[in-house]
């Protein structure tokens, strides 16, 4: 570990332990915590990958959980701080290893595991392809790739600038779903995109990806799971992503089509306002490249977290069909109205007064308000939005590259486990 940071390499750690050697009592703890300890003082310095291979026991836990991110073969490995026979023991539960702490617990539910791949070969293969998106360490650019006519969309000859499929891509309806990932593929370099904890909190996508060779950290709702809100762990899931991005220089590319944030009372109680706040803290913070592209919905709260320009963001764009506004017209009528229709007011979510709906997306469910006000750079044809974009990717590469001393080794900043 203190080689790979003298040296400014990536270290990787490849993971089958137990956990602590009972016999060796107080010694085998402080030897897992010197261990954590040069975890933390690497954090943002090298990028750091751990491989879990088999169990991962007890204190052993916590060398993976440090590092940036968790690869998991699914067969055999498995993560848990006290075992099927502690469970057992302490809280009568009849639970085995992999329901405990198995690839599906953890790259589903729990968040710990980044990639969950079948196979040992198909595991490191995977490391391997990570870490051909990421610098050797935090002082360093990322690796820029060639761009050949296989890694351009269509398969043409040399970048596309403009690309008419993306007009078609988005449904009539603005409330329908669809999969980002088919917008994504058509802006990024054909087979580029690399999703990071696609199995966790699937409301947003985070990705590795490249754009005309160069890397790029991709943040965007996903609007074919819960219409693309944000929630608690979405929240989580992209704040420490872009910290990520921002520690090792990598430029973050945000698609927006969110409607808000996830209402509810099982939301409000379990945070959603703390860890929405970290997503707004991580993009407010990172001084690299962001570049936003409004696709079609960003209402309110939803709107400011999404790397606005507020947020810093260095340029934002709208597509044509984009609605930036506080609410959708059908909250926002029965807010203004009291209630309008049927409801009365003490229903405010009674049937829809159409005509009011209709008034109020015509004057706010566009994009003009925010292009006139300057929160919005510039209304781009779907089309466009390749091209645009990577030219102000090749313009802003420079930007960003801030260092300080943190923990004793330079660095911009660490990658706390958010």
């Amino acid at each position: 570990m203190d080689g790979a940071v003298a040296a400014g390499i990536p270290l990787v750690g490849l993971v089958d332990s137990g956990g602590a050697r009972i016999q060796d009592g107080v010694g085998a703890l402080a030897g897992y915590t010197r261990l954590f300890r040069r975890t933390v003082a690497a954090s943002g310095v090298v990028p750091q990958l751990s491989v879990v291979l088999g169990a991962c026991a007890g204190g052993a836990v916590y060398a993976p959980a440090l590092t940036d991110w968790v690869v998991m073969e699914a067969g055999g490995g498995s993560m848990f701080l006290t075992g099927p026979g502690v469970v057992r023991a302490v809280c009568r539960e009849e639970v085995t290893g992999r329901d405990l702490g198995g690839a599906a617990v953890h790259a589903r539910v729990s968040g710990v595991v980044s990639l969950v791949r079948a196979g040992e070969v198909e595991t490191l293969r995977s490391v391997r392809q990570l870490l051909s998106y990421l610098p050797p360490n935090w002082r360093e650019p990322p690796p820029v790739a060639a761009v050949d006519a296989a890694a351009t969309p269509d398969g043409g000859d040399g970048p596309v600038d403009e690309d008419p499929a993306l007009d078609t891509l988005l449904p009539a309806s603005a409330d329908a779903p669809y999969d980002m990932t088919g917008i994504l593929s058509r802006v990024l370099d054909a087979g580029s995109l690399f999703p990071m904890h696609d199995g966790w909190a699937p409301n947003v996508i985070t990705a590795f990806a490249r754009l005309g060779g160069r890397p790029v950290g991709v943040v965007a709702n996903q609007p074919a799971h819960l219409a693309g809100v944000l929630d608690a762990d979405a929240s989580v899931k992209a704040a420490r992503f872009v910290r990520f991005c921002d520690a090792f220089g990598l430029p973050i590319l945000t698609f927006t089509d969110v409607p808000g944030f996830l209402p509810g009372t099982a939301q409000e109680a379990g945070g959603v306002i703390r860890h929405g706040a970290k997503l707004l803290y991580a993009y407010a913070e990172a001084t690299v490249p962001k570049l936003g592209v409004i696709v079609r919905k960003a209402f309110g709260g939803a709107y400011c977290v999404m790397s606005s320009k507020e947020l810093g963001g260095d340029v934002n764009y709208a597509w044509p069909s984009a609605a930036v506004a506080v609410m959708g017209a059908r909250g926002a009528v029965g807010v203004l109205k009291g209630g309008a229709g049927k409801g009365g007011p003490a229903a405010p979510w009674g049937d829809p007064d159409v005509a009011a709906e209709a008034e109020y997306a015509a004057a706010y469910e566009n994009p003009l308000a925010a292009v006139r006000s300057g929160e919005v750079d510039a209304v781009i044809p779907a089309r466009a939005t390749r091209g645009g974009v990577r030219a102000d990717l090749a313009r802003l590469a420079s930007k960003g590259r801030v260092g300080h001393v943190r923990g004793g080794l330079p660095k911009k900043h660490g990658c706390i486990p958010l």
